[in-house]
């Protein structure tokens, strides 16, 4: 393309940003535009008036002098020098550039150096981590970058997110600069993946006049680009660029698995041996035989593009079919699922309530992990699954972190959860899900011991108006009993955690046997009607489901409120107090819920300005929530957002608690970059901060 044109057209797109507050953006698109015509003097006067905006004084003068020694027309050298005085003065002022804004696309925050783990063979769980002293809690214990090219965006965050580090992709996104297909926050990212930058600058920036040493140094780091990252040894993307684009048609561990074997052949190393060197569990005698025609197709398929696309040496035979198996089999068990956490605003009617109107302060209706992408990290696969883990994993970018989030004492494992938890999903659909993915029955604590987080979890109100007993239906009664530590006394029943020592113990009977048979009371032995009682569920979650229906277009009639205030309250008289589905409807697809009924009605009266109602639900999902997860649990934490946006919408000062321990329960999971996962954080700090003022 006639290089002018292109130009040009960056600088109409910065001009654009720059309207948009996009001010980031639209400086890098000015520097795009002086790569290609360096002496565009439009371009460089741009650039100072995004410098300006950005605070950046010394550098919004050096690109104003420059567009002056550039612009032929008097009547534009004017209009410089006039912006010019302006800034210098504004510089002086400030005597120096206070606030510069960089480029941080993969800027990670500095980390003390991790515990040195150790890592030992157990008879049940092979492999696994222990703690080589006592850890405190938030301690990071390990961070890991993803393994060779073995990381890929998932396939719905293809237009969304960066296919490099995964963050979000801002306007000015850049492309492969071959296939145009994935598409990259920046150039840095572009150059990653793609091992290789395509010149469309040139090597030296030609502008000629009175410019100082400085100066000229100046222009040339803007101009001339920077290759120091364009020598990527084997570049992740590079291969997939010829023909069809693999991650839009392959699945994710296919399509990983082929990365592998590009990074194999690179090392001229056999598969087998790179098979063997990656060193990772698989599970291929214990997949369904369907499953294992499926995981043979797909290696011919990949074995037959590579031979196709990249002129690869490897052959279509039995032996090689049989080494892509065992690694897309090692692939599929050890990848982990590369997470963001995204947050939505649900805001109500634009008129006063307090001190904030809704416009200002909006109640955060949903705080979840969304999948963007999956990636092998060999260290972080050696931790062991445990449905109560001691730690947790989370994602800057595409580097992993681990940290603790309890204290955990000299030679205890180190567990974290591959997706279920006690406390969010029962033990039944907990173990029908590790079994279904990773072909093991779990046998931690949770799993192994009859415990009052799995019986009350789905449990139904006692028939007794005044007991708080708790009654089972036949398939928790017999996934319990099927547990390989039994207890024959209350006694024996494990709590899991310290907080339903007081509450929960009481819906247990105080002394004698234990008696847990379907429909019967654990506690005073009374026998409930479980198929009326499910009726009487389902009838009354018609109405919960009408009411989300009505949320998404905000129309919220008031028959439609009162049907549901009367479900919840069927609800509340038919399950147990401690039952997770009146706060939250749980998705067996994921191990986040997705629905709440006392969510659910908060959302709706903050929609109709009912603001004291929508507290008083929101207080009491907190209530039950605890109950399972304890007080200090991040879905506590995710709650607690909501539940300080409203208060801070209502004027309520004591929103200040909440929002503290908002901080104190996302610093235990995510240390020093809980600031930068939590963005909002620092909008309901300023809100308070004008609150209290």
């Amino acid at each position: 393309m006639d290089k002018n044109l292109v130009a040009a057209l960056y600088v109409n797109r910065a001009s654009v940003l720059h309207k948009l507050d996009l001010l980031m953006e639209g400086r890098r698109d000015c520097n795009r535009a002086l790569q290609i015509s360096p002496s565009y003097a439009k371009a460089w006067y741009r650039r100072g008036k995004m410098n300006a905006s950005l605070g950046n004084f010394e550098d919004a003068v050096h690109d104003l002098n420059i567009a002056k020694n550039l612009e032929l027309s008097f009547g534009g050298q004017r209009q410089i020098e006039s912006e010019l005085r302006i800034i210098t003065d504004m510089f002086e002022r400030t005597e120096s550039s206070l606030v510069q804004h960089k480029e941080n696309e993969l800027d990670l925050l500095d980390e003390p150096d991790q515990i040195k783990l150790k890592c030992v063979i157990t008879p049940n769980k092979g492999r696994g981590m222990v703690a080589p002293s006592d850890i405190p809690p938030a301690s990071l214990v390990h961070a890991e970058e993803p393994y060779a090219l073995l990381q890929i965006i998932s396939k719905h965050c293809r237009e969304t997110h960066c296919h490099y580090c995964l963050n979000d992709l801002p306007p000015d996104k850049v492309s492969c600069t071959s296939c145009s297909i994935p598409l990259y926050c920046s150039q840095r990212c572009q150059i990653r993946a793609g091992g290789q930058m395509l010149r469309n600058h040139p090597v030296k920036h030609g502008i000629q006049g009175n410019i100082s040493h400085n100066l000229d140094t100046y222009i040339s780091e803007i101009t001339l680009g920077n290759d120091s990252e364009s020598d990527v040894d084997i570049p992740e993307h590079k291969h997939e660029c010829q023909g069809v684009h693999w991650p839009t048609v392959f699945p994710s561990e296919i399509a990983l698995a082929g990365r592998a074997l590009i990074k194999s052949l690179a090392e001229r190393s056999p598969v087998a041996n790179f098979v063997d060197m990656l060193n990772l569990s698989q599970n291929y005698p214990q997949i369904h035989p369907e499953s294992k025609l499926e995981l043979h197709i797909y290696s011919i398929i990949l074995l037959y593009c590579l031979q196709h696309s990249s002129r690869t040496e490897l052959l279509l035979n039995g032996a090689s079919i049989a080494q892509i198996v065992i690694l897309i089999s090692q692939i599929r068990v050890n990848s982990m699922t590369i997470f963001r956490m995204k947050s939505a605003d649900v805001n109500g009617p634009l008129h006063q309530f307090g001190k904030f109107s809704h416009s200002e302060v909006s109640l955060t209706s949903n705080v979840e992990q969304v999948k963007v992408g999956q990636a092998i990290y060999r260290v972080g696969s050696l931790f062991n699954h445990s449905c109560q883990p001691n730690i947790g994993a989370y994602f800057v970018s595409r580097s992993l972190f681990i940290r603790t989030t309890e204290f955990v004492a000299v030679g205890c494992p180190l567990e974290l959860s591959y997706g279920p938890q006690a406390g969010q999903w029962d033990c039944k659909d907990r173990l029908k899900f590790l079994k279904d993915e990773y072909s093991f029955r779990c046998e931690c604590r949770a799993c192994a011991e009859v415990n009052l987080s799995d019986l009350v979890l789905n449990a139904f109100h006692c028939v007794s108006p005044n007991c708080p007993g708790i009654v089972l239906d036949s398939c928790v009664v017999n996934c319990e009993k099927q547990k390989t530590r039994h207890v024959q006394s209350a006694t024996g029943i494990s709590t899991l955690e310290p907080f339903m020592q007081v509450d929960m113990l009481k819906c247990l009977p105080s002394n004698g046997s234990l008696r847990i048979d379907p429909g019967f009371c654990l506690k005073c032995d009374s026998y409930c009607d479980l198929e009326s009682s499910f009726a009487a569920v389902n009838r009354a979650w018609i109405s919960i489901t009408r009411l989300k229906d009505t949320m998404v277009s905000g129309e919220i009639s008031t028959t439609v409120l009162t049907a549901a205030l009367n479900s919840l309250c069927l609800l509340r008289s038919t399950l147990h107090a401690y039952n997770k589905r009146i706060s939250e409807l749980k998705d067996a697809a994921t191990i986040r819920s997705c629905c709440k009924v006392e969510d659910n009605l908060a959302e709706a009266f903050c929609l109709v300005g009912e603001l004291q109602l929508a507290l008083d639900h929101c207080k009491a999902s907190i209530e039950i929530l605890e109950k399972l997860y304890g007080p200090n649990h991040i879905v506590i934490g995710y709650e607690l957002v909501k539940l300080s946006s409203i208060q801070l919408s209502m004027g309520d000062r004591t929103a200040v608690k909440n929002i503290n321990r908002v901080s104190e329960i996302f610093s235990r999971y995510y240390g020093s970059h809980a600031d930068k996962m939590f963005p909002y954080l620092q909008p309901l700090q300023g809100k308070l901060t004008k609150l209290v003022q």
